[in-house]
């Protein structure tokens, strides 16, 4: 793996991908049903809190920039908390990798395919992601440009057939329960998909040493993309249904329904179904890429790559038996998921940074 390297616009690419790819179908609809009309204050909110952990991530890049976040924590503070932060961290990105895959499946069998199981569904995106992850980075980074294209055409598509819809007077008022219904969503969405931020630790190191220099702007520009994104999704979601826009768990794909020009183009939800097939597939495999070799790192494994296929296996079976329908789900994402990862992602990488900056430089 340490031979591969990327570019810096790859790079942030894959951070796009992996910060956008699910979260524009499954936030804007539990968002507004959290924050109402305040919905997009919430993102700023969250967003910041995203800033300050790639910041951090940035900092200690450049302060190691051959090292993954592993690899300068046994720096900073040894080996043996590194390893207890690492096991309680692994606990989290297991249960990432599971509520990635199992929320495929859980669309599916709500919206397109009732009938058929859910493990059909979870099982092919893990196989298919584990050969991905086999193929390495590089060829990860160059795939997933092509299939980037692919998703963000098709939800511009929707957004842009939708403006005949669209009722700006729904918009108001922004705050009529005040503030704390929109610090609720924040708190929703700080945990997904902002915290997850964390992950990119263990993948800068990849990045060509004659692009680092420009990693910072590509990552801060692909961040603020992410954020524009998901507001514009978030935004026309309530232009269109209002207050009722919370009800709907998978809002952008009831909005494609919608959807009709001159009864030539009607009823294009299919393509949205695909853009979360496509997204979540690409952020479960680089998910499954993290996990791998933040095992191999902690644990010292010279070829890290043969647990691809165990890891995979484990999150299949962890999905089955933790989330049994779209309620545990959501549960999970929305209220657990943000205190887990704040606790087991953030406050290690918060530590580091703050004895990274204390400490000479090596």
């Amino acid at each position: 793996m340490n031979k591969e390297k990327i570019s810096h616009i790859q790079i942030g690419m894959l951070f796009f991908v992996f910060m956008t790819g699910s979260s524009i179908i499954n936030v804007p609809g539990p968002l507004i049903a959290r924050a109402g009309n305040g919905a997009w204050l919430s993102l700023i909110l969250s967003a910041v809190a995203g800033f300050a952990i790639l910041f951090m991530l940035l900092f200690l890049s450049r302060r190691f920039p051959e090292l993954t976040y592993i690899d300068y924590s046994n720096k900073l503070i040894g080996r043996l908390p590194t390893f207890a932060f690492g096991l309680l961290s692994l606990t989290f990105l297991f249960q990432m990798l599971s509520a990635i895959v199992m929320d495929v499946g859980l669309f599916m069998v709500s919206s397109m395919l009732r009938e058929t199981p859910i493990y059909i569904f979870t099982s092919l995106i893990l196989l298919i992601s584990v050969l991905t992850v086999r193929a390495g980075i590089e060829v990860m980074a160059r795939m997933f440009m092509f299939i980037m294209l692919i998703t963000a055409s098709f939800l511009s598509i929707t957004l842009l057939l939708a403006i005949p819809d669209y009722h700006p007077e729904l918009l108001l008022p922004v705050l009529p329960k005040g503030m704390k219904p929109v610090i609720h969503g924040a708190y929703f969405t700080f945990g997904f998909p902002y915290s997850e931020i964390f992950l990119f630790g263990m993948l800068l190191p990849f990045v060509n040493k004659k692009h680092r220099d420009r990693v910072p702007s590509s990552m801060y520009l692909s961040l603020a993309l992410n954020l524009f994104t998901l507001i514009a999704a978030t935004v026309a979601a309530i232009m269109i249904f209002g207050a009722y826009a919370g009800e709907h768990i998978y809002v952008l794909y009831s909005m494609a329904r919608l959807v009709e020009f001159q009864e030539i183009i009607q009823r294009i939800e299919s393509i949205i179904g695909m853009s979360l097939i496509l997204g979540s597939y690409m952020k479960a495999t680089i998910t499954l890429y993290v996990i791998n070799l933040f095992f191999g790192r902690l644990f010292k494994l010279k070829d890290p790559s043969s647990i691809v296929m165990p890891i995979a296996v484990f999150a299949f079976l962890l999905g089955l038996v933790t989330f049994d329908g779209p309620t545990s789900w959501g549960a999970m994402v929305t209220t657990v998921h943000p205190l887990w990862a704040g606790s087991l992602l953030i406050l290690p990488l918060t530590l580091l940074t703050i004895v990274a900056a204390f400490r000479k430089k090596p």
